[in-house]
């Protein structure tokens, strides 16, 4: 089985908590990822929108765009919106041979807000959880249609959240909308990785290896403090630094024959946490851990290299 290793570059600069963020240029960002082992790196706000700009830089670096983050709204907006909105980077993605675009949810959500609270998070009753996967299944579908699929995030302080949550939304939504396994995510919401990847494994198309540190998430106070909130404090890290046992979850995912990208998304403070040592650490983990679940990692980075 093939594996391929990626980063996210909210490592080194955090889209919204601009005191977590280093004065690191994409290139600089490209060549410390690429010089720990990793062949991907997911879409941030420093990448260029021009894929004839974005591909030298990707090309010189011998790194692939390896997904990106769409800040979807079908919970409270129509898809004729989303569709306008994700249109210029399903063409983009497409012109550099990217394999996905990450659809989270923003709509009614409070994780980029700071002065919500956990416990305020957004909730569907179970009607509206099925009328919210119907047409976020529509909108997978319609941008697989344009040659682009998609990848569902379940994400902290979202409408899915917890793990009922993401098994009503799986149970009503179909197989136009793939799942993005972010196992810290699901870890911080009290959620079981195994479980969910037993329960929802045909539909994984994409994985976030995301560790958690439980110390932490165990501390917060959840009336009180919010999803960046955690964040500033180190609720996350990369694998081998945190609390979970990512050689049962990667072999898990091997057992049901996943192929595909392990994607290292680690929002934490970087000054703290340099993320070039970050890097390290997780990259070293995981190889040991794929290697002993069967995985054979590719070591080719940029496509025509």
């Amino acid at each position: 089985m093939k594996a391929k290793l990626g980063m996210s570059p909210i490592a080194w600069w955090n889209d919204d908590l601009a005191e977590l963020s280093d004065d690191v240029s994409l290139e600089e960002c490209l060549r410390q990822s690429r010089s720990a082992g990793f062949t991907g790196m997911e879409m941030g706000r420093r990448f260029p929108n021009d894929p004839k700009v974005m591909l030298p830089i990707l090309r010189e670096a011998d790194v692939t765009l390896c997904g990106g983050w769409f800040s979807g709204t079908l919970v409270n907006e129509d898809l004729a919106a989303n569709k306008d909105r994700i249109q210029p980077m399903i063409d983009l993605f497409k012109a550099v041979s990217a394999p996905c675009i990450v659809y989270g949810e923003v709509g009614r959500s409070i994780q980029g807000d700071r002065s919500k609270p956990l416990a305020t998070k957004p909730k569907l009753d179970d009607g509206e959880m099925k009328a919210y996967a119907k047409k976020v299944t529509e909108f997978g579908e319609w941008c697989a249609d344009q040659g682009m699929p998609l990848s569902y995030h379940h994400h902290i302080a979202a409408v899915v959240e917890t793990e009922p949550e993401l098994d009503a939304f799986m149970k009503y939504s179909g197989a136009g909308i793939p799942l993005l396994l972010d196992a810290g995510h699901l870890a911080f919401a009290g959620g079981d990785v195994l479980r969910a990847i037993d329960n929802h494994h045909t539909r994984i198309n994409h994985v976030h290896v995301k560790d958690v540190r439980m110390d932490v998430i165990d501390r917060l106070d959840r009336t009180r403090q919010s999803f960046l909130d955690a964040v500033a404090l180190g609720a996350f890290t990369v694998p081998g630094d945190g609390s979970l046992d990512f050689g049962s979850i990667v072999k898990r995912l091997a057992d049901y024959g996943y192929e595909g990208w392990f994607v290292v998304e680690a929002e934490q403070d970087p000054k703290k946490n340099p993320p070039l040592r970050m890097a390290q650490i997780g990259y070293k983990e995981l190889m040991r851990v794929m290697t002993a679940a069967g995985y054979t990692v590719e070591t080719q980075g940029f496509p025509n290299a």
